[in-house]
């Protein structure tokens, strides 16, 4: 049947067309888009096929029911071409068309996307024709295609059929049997692609987990900005009411000192007016003796003045004037700020070390101030005695402090010079040639060294950057948290290295200097 004919060629194409066009373009009986349809009263349509068959049916009756609805007609409708329908038709063809890109070889009245290609007989095939190809003989199919060329050899025209992995090229069945690829190991396309494909597997699955890797790096790193975010918003606020605090504090200490100066004021001003107040009255007591020697000057009688009892002669007493103390004042200023001080220093939750060097570690070639806050190199004899705590290779010293817990700061000044080392080290660590500081697992530097800076720890050395000039350190150890770093503090503050480890056993501060310059601990 016609009918059939369209509903095996086209039943994509009628399932698009129908929804497109909501059954403009389809026959109310088959359901398929036709060029040409019957147009009866009630609105239905039909394609000629079905109308004719439709009919045969009535023969004799006399009346031409709609096949539809069963409204009856008197006069047999006459089918006609809608041109507009046509057209419409005619532009689901083409997006059909547009939308698969390979039709099928046989299908010459109606355009039928391909579902296969052979590659033997370069054809492609939607369903129908497909099924009549596989029953007569046993070709190649692959997915719908029109380039073939890719598929065949360019030199002996014939399919490819192998694989050399040798020269990873796709060969026919002559180029394993002659030329070049003779004797290469090759195998069927399918198993070279299916070795291939797990290969490709093997690789897909590795990079996966290192794109879940780097995903959860990313995630970390992610974590830590918002960390870092965080603290900084936390440091800020900190060191806001820190400073807040500071100003406060600063305006009370301010107003100890101005009362201190008023009091001191008003107890000079007080002695002063007391004073004042006892001259006016000595002042008016000479006055009146004054006049009474004037007096008696003027007595002309030797007797009167004679008989006249003696003015006595008075010495005049140096009032002592007191003064605003000066010294009382710095002091209570002084002491002011060391409150201050002290309390801010209690707020920033590390302990300022007041460290002191070891005479017992110092190599003998260095000399020690005597508050123990100072070493340099000397070339005189020190005499001292042999001690096993005593540094007798490396001119090194060690502090008297030791550290196992909690978090400490201390500072230190330096010379210049070519070569030095600042750091810290286990009392264990060796006293002879393997005790150079970092050049060993028991020591954390930094130091100077042909004019590069560089941290070293058992012999790792990494290089620095730092500003010149650099003639004053600040050193910061978290005990717990592993943590030992380096600041410099010549002109702007900057962070140089820090040191994350586990610390084992308690670290004392440590120093080394070359033949020349000096080390001194700041208090």
């Amino acid at each position: 049947m016609h009918c059939g004919v369209w509903w095996g060629r086209g039943q994509t194409f009628r399932i698009m067309a129908s929804a497109a066009l909501g059954g403009e373009l389809s026959c109310s009986i088959c359901l398929n888009p036709h060029m040409e349809l019957a147009t009866m009263s009630c609105g239905h349509r039909f394609c000629r096929d079905c109308f004719v068959t439709a009919l045969d049916t009535q023969k004799g009756s006399g009346v031409f029911p709609c096949p539809g609805c069963g409204e009856k007609y008197a006069e047999c409708p006459v089918p006609e071409k809608k041109v507009k329908l046509s057209n419409a038709v005619e532009d689901s063809r083409s997006m059909e068309q547009e939308k698969s890109g390979i039709f099928c070889t046989y299908c010459v009245h109606f355009r039928v996307a391909a579902i296969k290609t052979c590659l033997h007989c370069e054809t492609s095939m939607c369903e129908k024709h497909l099924a009549a190809h596989n029953k007569t003989v046993d070709h190649v199919l692959i997915e719908p295609t029109s380039s073939f060329s890719s598929k065949k050899c360019s030199i002996h025209k014939k399919l490819l059929e192998y694989y050399c992995s040798e020269d990873a090229v796709c060969l026919c069945v002559s180029c394993c049997l002659v030329g070049k690829h003779k004797g290469h190991e090759v195998d069927l396309l399918e198993e070279a692609s299916e070795k291939k494909k797990e290969r490709l597997r093997n690789v897909c699955e590795k990079v996966t987990t290192m794109r879940a890797a780097i995903e959860e790096k990313v995630q970390s790193l992610q974590d830590h900005k918002r960390k870092a975010q965080e603290t900084s918003d936390n440091e800020k606020k900190r060191v806001t009411a820190l400073f807040d605090d500071i100003r406060r504090q600063l305006e009370v200490q301010e107003q100890r000192a101005l009362n201190e100066i008023s009091r001191q004021e008003e107890k000079v001003l007080l002695s002063v007016s007391e004073l004042i107040q006892q001259l006016e009255t000595q002042k008016g007591t000479l006055s009146r003796k004054i006049c009474d020697i004037e007096e008696l000057c003027n007595i002309t009688n030797p007797i009167t003045v004679l008989q006249e009892s003696e003015i006595e002669d008075q010495d005049m007493e140096e009032p002592e004037v007191c003064d605003l103390d000066d010294f009382l004042i710095s002091l209570t200023l002084h002491r002011s700020l060391t409150d201050l001080i002290t309390n801010i220093k209690s707020k920033n939750e590390f302990h300022v070390t007041n460290v002191l060097l070891d005479e017992k570690t110092a190599h003998e070639s260095l000399a020690l101030s005597a508050d123990l806050k100072m070493a340099s190199p000397s070339e005189t004899e020190q005499n001292k005695p042999d001690l096993l705590e005593r540094f007798y290779v490396q001119c090194q010293v060690m502090s008297v402090e030791r550290f196992s817990s909690g978090r400490h700061y201390w500072e230190v000044e330096f010379d210049y010079s070519e070569v030095w080392d600042i750091g810290v080290c286990y009392p264990t660590i060796d006293r002879g040639p393997d005790g150079d500081l970092g050049r060993n697992n028991k020591s954390w530097c930094i130091g100077m060294f042909d004019d590069e800076l560089v941290a070293v720890h058992n012999s790792d050395i990494e290089s620095l950057n730092h500003e010149s000039p650099l003639q004053k350190i600040g050193v910061y150890l978290d005990y717990e948290a592993g943590h030992l770093s380096f600041y410099q503090l010549s002109g702007t503050i900057r962070h140089l290295h820090t040191f994350a480890t586990t610390f084992t056993e308690p670290l004392h501060a440590a120093f080394y200097l070359d033949t020349n310059g000096w080390v001194k601990l700041l208090s």
